[in-house]
C-alpha cells in the first residue's frame, strides 16, 4: 500500500513540477504555447521549429509559412480537404505509421484537426505522436506531443498542460481559414427541395387547368 501511495505522490509531484516549469512562448504575434525550459528554436526561411523535452514526452511546434501566392480557401469543405491532406502527408512521412482517432476540434474560433500517429520500429518500440493541426491562409501550425508506449499512463497531465496552453489571438477568425461560412447543402436536402418545387409546380398546373375548364362550362 505504501508503494502505491509513493507512486501516486511521485506522479502528482512530477505533474505539478512540469506545470510550474513550462512557460508561454510566442510562436508569432498570433499564437502562443507553453514549452518546457531549455526548448530549442530553429528559424529557417519558411519554418520556425520549437522543440523541447518534458518529463515523460517531447513537444514540437512548427509554424510553416504558406506560399505568398496561396489563394484563400473558399468553403469549409476546402479546409477539410487541406487538413485531410496534411494528415496523409504526416502519415506518409512516418514510414508505415498509422493515424488513429482522427477528428475535428476547435482552438479558439478556428477549426483544427487532431489525431494520434502510432509508429513501430519492428523491435517492439512503439511511439505515439499526438498532433493538432491548425491551418490559416498565412501559415500552418503543427503542435506535436510524442511519447513512448511504456509512458502512456504517465503523460496525461503533461499532455493536457501542453494542449491547454495553446492560445490564439482574437484577431484570428474563421475567415482566416476560408472565406464563406455557408456550408454545402447535403444531397438529401437538395433532393427534398427539388421534389417540393416539382410538387408545387404540378399543383399550380392542375389548378390552372381546372379554372380554364370551369370557365368553358
Amino acid at each position: 500500500m505504501k508503494e502505491i501511495f509513493l507512486s501516486l505522490a511521485i506522479i502528482l509531484f512530477s505533474a505539478a513540477a512540469f506545470c510550474q516549469l513550462i512557460k508561454p512562448v510566442k510562436i508569432d504575434s498570433l499564437v502562443t504555447v507553453s514549452l518546457p525550459p531549455g526548448y530549442q528554436h530553429k528559424d529557417t526561411l519558411s519554418q520556425q521549429v520549437f522543440t523541447g523535452n518534458g518529463l515523460y514526452g517531447y513537444t514540437e511546434v512548427i509554424r510553416a509559412a504558406n506560399p505568398k501566392n496561396t489563394a484563400p480557401l473558399k468553403k469549409e469543405k476546402d479546409l477539410n480537404q487541406v487538413l485531410k491532406d496534411y494528415v496523409k502527408g504526416i502519415q506518409g512521412e512516418s514510414g508505415g505509421g498509422s493515424a488513429q482517432n482522427v477528428r475535428d476540434t476547435t482552438i479558439g474560433t478556428l477549426k483544427a484537426k487532431i489525431f494520434t500517429l502510432k509508429t513501430d520500429d519492428g523491435s517492439g518500440n512503439i511511439l505515439f505522436r499526438n498532433f493538432i493541426l491548425v491551418y490559416t491562409t498565412e501559415a500552418t501550425y503543427t503542435f506535436e506531443y510524442g511519447y513512448q508506449d511504456n509512458r502512456k499512463d504517465l503523460i496525461r497531465d503533461e499532455y493536457r498542460s501542453f494542449v491547454n496552453s495553446i492560445r490564439l489571438s482574437p484577431e484570428l477568425q474563421r475567415n482566416d481559414q476560408y472565406l464563406s461560412n455557408s456550408k454545402t447543402m447535403s444531397l438529401n436536402k437538395q433532393i427534398a427541395i427539388a421534389c417540393g418545387a416539382a410538387l408545387i409546380i404540378i399543383v399550380v398546373i392542375v389548378l390552372i387547368v381546372r379554372r380554364r375548364r370551369a370557365k368553358r362550362r
